[in-house]
């Protein structure tokens, strides 16, 4: 089971400023960009270098601001399914042997789409199989640019600690 983490990064952004009629091309004016990443890692730590380790290629020099965690149901990812990330809630209605009464459990998911229309369709249509009656309650635009799901392929500087420790000599 993922554990996705909120990453948010700030950085410097030039601005091409033409309105100005004068300008010292030593002092360039500047705009603080703030960026938000979902990543999926095992730890705050594992989630700090995961994001330098995304983020670094594209985006010279930035800060990471802020690590959260994030408790996701499920993560729908289309290929053409747009470039805005929706955070959509679903209730599950449940029956409750003992009391008798309904009980609605929140479930919260992310999916990529257009619009929030687009959205909704998409959850409610990944949702036909479920067991449980549901009803979609929100669907709010997030500002996640881009996910970083774990990849098994990607090589992890984990190994065993055996590996790394060479054995002590024996004491004459």
């Amino acid at each position: 089971m993922p554990n996705w983490f909120l990453g948010k990064i700030r950085y410097q952004q030039p601005i091409d400023d033409s309105n100005v009629g004068t300008r010292n091309e030593e002092f360039i004016k500047q705009k603080t960009v703030t960026e938000a990443y979902l990543v999926d890692a095992v730890s705050y730590t594992d989630a700090e270098g995961r994001l330098y380790q995304e983020i670094a290629a594209n985006t010279p020099d930035f800060e990471i601001t802020n690590i959260s965690r994030i408790k996701l149901a499920d993560i729908f990812h289309n290929e053409d399914g747009g470039e805005t990330w929706f955070k959509v809630k679903a209730m599950f209605i449940t029956d409750d042997e003992k009391t008798g009464k309904q009980k609605k459990t929140p479930s919260i998911m992310l999916v990529n789409a257009e619009t929030p229309k687009q959205a909704y369709e998409r959850v409610e249509t990944s949702l036909q199989t479920a067991l449980d009656p549901f009803e979609i309650t929100d669907v709010n635009t997030t500002k996640i640019l881009d996910i970083f799901p774990f990849n098994e392929e990607e090589k992890r500087n984990l190994r065993p600690l055996s590996e790394l420790v060479s054995p002590e000599p024996e004491a004459i």
